[in-house]
């Protein structure tokens, strides 16, 4: 079997805005989803991998940011090789890739490269897309995702061949509708992937001796400056998947999201869940230092992070509660993030609404409060962002509250 390597991107702090305010306090790959960071998930779907040796994460992240979670990562997948790379400044999807390549293409030599955006949330059907991937040995395979037609535009639309899988043409956000099959985020790349990066590497080098206004730099992105003259010249191939799917971008998708692996892991990771009785409706993620009331009732598609307090007659729905927040009694949290050590007080309510299914024009869905956001009794707060350390004695709707 050919050697495999993972790596997962994950971007850097100047990165993740529109994870605020949750990404003020915890970085974006650390942020709870289902109970675990959001770079957990890809990294396990690597693990499951045969002849997978080794997961390379990288960033723009201080080391100490993301040095906990390695540590965890190791003792969770002790036959994995686990390691993080800080990239010197935020050099693009590929510029990142390529600046590591010697440590990529390290022994033992991968001959195949998967490679993880950490924004998205999927079933990750690794098995499949190296089935497809062994068969057509072009340099490349992606993960095609069929979407509504009126949101393609939002992402790298891809144009393929039904009956080869090759893609005959890749464009990144249109300006008008090409295709529903759209870009997942995941790839199998070939080791040759390096001299595709090198190519396009070169010609951008050519471009900035020509023009002043091009930056002569490491900054380069896998999508458009590799993936579209990939396709062009008939390289690269799709994988498309009919499981689940969703793009991590706000924190109100985090919300859907969590409830999508929380419905995966019921099927294939159970001991992951709480145990459903009187008061958790599965599927509900409880860490093990959380204390419930047993008249609270919580669930379905709720993830309780650590030292958590949910008091009596406590309703908490499709909703994720960070670490150390208080819920007091018969306070209702719905369709919303409560970030950490925040109170909800007596009565109180937070709520919001599911996740559009199409841009609503900056209409917020979801309520999120951010850390240390104190609510008081019999408050309720619907649809509204809410930054650290404020404490709300009056009701709100569709708010800032800054």
């Amino acid at each position: 079997m050919a050697v495999t390597k993972g790596v997962i991107l994950v971007g850097g702090p100047s990165k993740g805005t529109r994870m605020r305010p949750l990404s003020l306090d915890c970085p974006k790959p650390l942020l709870p989803v289902a109970g675990k960071p959001m770079v957990w998930h890809p990294l396990s779907a690597l693990a499951k991998v045969p002849e997978l040796t080794e997961v390379i994460i990288i960033g723009f992240y201080e080391d100490a940011v993301m040095s906990g979670f390695i540590k965890d990562a190791k003792r969770e997948y002790p036959n994995l090789a686990i390691s993080y790379l800080r990239e010197y400044r935020p050099l693009g999807t590929a510029g990142g890739l390529y600046h590591f390549r010697d440590s990529i293409l390290r022994a033992p030599v991968p001959q195949n490269i998967f490679i993880c955006n950490i924004d998205v949330c999927c079933s990750f059907p690794l098995a499949e897309m190296m089935d497809v991937h062994s068969k057509h040995r072009g340099v490349g395979t992606i993960l095609g995702v069929n979407v509504k037609r009126e949101t393609a535009t939002q992402y790298g639309c891809i144009v393929h061949d039904p009956e080869t899988s090759q893609v005959l043409h890749y464009v990144e956000k249109p300006e008008s509708w090409i295709s529903n099959m759209v870009n997942g985020g995941v790839y199998l790349f070939d080791k040759s992937l390096f001299d595709e990066i090198k190519v396009a590497m070169d010609d951008k080098t050519a471009r900035a001796a020509e023009d002043p206004l091009i930056q002569s730099d490491e900054i380069l992105r896998l999508e458009q400056d590799v993936i579209v003259p990939l396709a062009a010249s008939r390289k690269m191939y799709v994988y498309q998947t009919n499981d689940f799917w969703r793009q991590m971008k706000t924190a109100a998708s985090a919300v859907t999201a969590s409830s999508l692996y929380l419905s995966r892991f019921l099927k294939n990771r159970p001991d992951l869940l709480a145990k459903p009785s009187s008061s958790i409706i599965a599927p509900s993620y409880v860490d093990p230092t959380a204390t419930i009331d047993p008249s609270a009732k919580i669930g379905p598609n709720v993830a309780i992070g650590p030292n958590v307090t949910i008091g009596a007659g406590v309703r908490v729905k499709d909703a994720i509660i960070f670490e150390g927040s208080t819920l007091e009694q018969h306070a209702c949290v719905v369709h919303s993030i409560v970030g950490a050590n925040c109170q909800i007080g007596p009565w109180a309510r937070v709520d919001g609404e599911p996740e559009p299914e199409k841009d609503t024009k900056g209409q917020i869905s979801v309520t999120v409060l951010a850390s240390e956001v104190t609510l008081a009794p019999e408050t309720h707060v619907r649809s509204c962002i809410v930054l650290p350390n404020k404490s709300l004695s009056r009701s709100s709707a569709n708010q800032v509250l800054l």
